[in-house]
């Protein structure tokens, strides 16, 4: 999309089919499903006015990490690298978050392996703007997947939106990105269909009409989201290390509850899709699928790749995705009732699998972009 994006400021033909402007403000409200907006369309009559040109996106894996870093470089999870919540660093055999987990032994410019869309504006000498809270500023993620990017640090949706009117004013053309995190943080605190979550929607809704209403002609603006929200009630939590059979031969468990990356001792030995593990794969696979065939989706690293689970998928990045996968189909999450963060199993808003609700998200064309 910000490919497209890019192309319609530079006049070009693009997939999306977006109309030349000088302007492109893509705004990214995090957490943001399709079937949540559908659901809550009343509460965001903006967002949903038929007016506007309305298409969905489908994102997976389901999680911020993922999502945004396939956003701001226009290639799969396969190819830039960022496959999950959390995965294994096969050199340091350890799991890493790759929202917040970045240090020494996790480059930002080589982790993240691919060029964003911002690098490839600055090679075409249009000015490129991620626009967020203060605090991500600078971040291991935030240089992962904002390079080429200046970054404007605005602490409310309000002036982040007034940022943006600022770049569109102070620029002859600019590709802007703006990043509102807190329909997210509400769906996990409490719930998506909690009246704490629609009151975020309410304020996003208001604010992007107050952003679009008066813009100048040749200013487009996309609305989209990383990936959508299903609520797990505590009932719905599984742990799973009361049955030692699903833990057999595991070193490393990564992922999210929603979709479990389970990674087998060996190490590279074991590495690859093929080859020394796979026998130990099916068979860890197998002994999952009997247990939670019922709720969720069991695939071995082979068969999500053959699925097309992460898109094209270079040699690099394989090792990062699990042995195994444990993919959410039910209203449930896995856990490790032994985790020193027992406070995670508060969480009730949750995604990363493959569920519609978790995948499909809103695109939606406003300003120049309306029809």
């Amino acid at each position: 999309m910000l490919t497209s994006s890019l192309a319609a400021v530079t006049g070009r033909v693009n997939p999306l089919g977006l109309a030349a402007v000088d302007h492109v403000v893509v705004v990214v409200v995090d957490g943001l499903g399709d079937a949540n907006l559908k659901a809550r369309a009343g509460h965001a009559r903006f967002l949903t006015n038929p007016a506007h040109r309305q298409r969905r996106l489908t994102s997976f894996p389901s999680t911020t990490a993922a999502g945004l870093a396939t956003l701001t470089t226009g290639v799969s999870s396969g190819r830039h690298g960022l496959v999950g919540y959390s995965v294994r660093d096969l050199a340091g055999d350890r799991i890493v978050n790759q929202l917040n987990g970045w240090d020494a032994g996790m480059d930002p410019a080589t982790w993240q392996r691919a060029r964003t869309v911002f690098q490839d504006a600055a090679d075409e000498g249009v000015p490129a703007f991620a626009i967020g809270a203060g605090k991500f500023a600078g971040s291991g993620f935030s240089r992962a997947v904002l390079r080429g990017a200046g970054y404007l640090p605005a602490d409310t949706a309000e002036s982040r939106f007034e940022a943006a009117r600022t770049v569109v004013a102070s620029n002859r053309r600019s590709l802007s990105y703006l990043y509102l995190p807190e329909l997210d943080m509400a769906a996990h605190a409490h719930g998506w269909e909690s009246d704490r979550w629609l009151t975020e929607l309410e304020r996003v809704d208001s604010a992007l009409a107050a952003f679009v209403t008066g813009l100048p002609r040749r200013v487009g603006v996309l609305t989209t989201a990383d990936h959508g929200i299903v609520d797990v009630p505590h009932s719905g939590h599984v742990l799973y290390d009361g049955d030692p059979a699903l833990l057999e031969g595991v070193r490393h468990v990564g992922g999210e509850p929603r979709l479990l990356h389970l990674y087998l001792n060996g190490g590279a030995e074991s590495s690859g899709i093929d080859g020394a593990g796979d026998d130990a794969r099916t068979e860890l696979a197998a002994r999952w699928s009997d247990s939670e065939s019922e709720r969720s989706w069991v695939a071995t690293r082979a068969e999500a790749i053959d699925a097309g689970w992460f898109g094209e998928v270079d040699g690099e990045v394989v090792d990062r995705i699990g042995d195994v996968l444990v993919a959410a189909r039910k209203r449930v999450a896995y856990y490790d009732s032994r985790s020193p963060k027992p406070s995670a199993r508060a969480m009730i808003g949750q995604h990363g699998s493959l569920t519609p609700e978790e995948t499909r998200v809103p695109l939606v064309g406003m300003s120049a972009f309306a029809s």
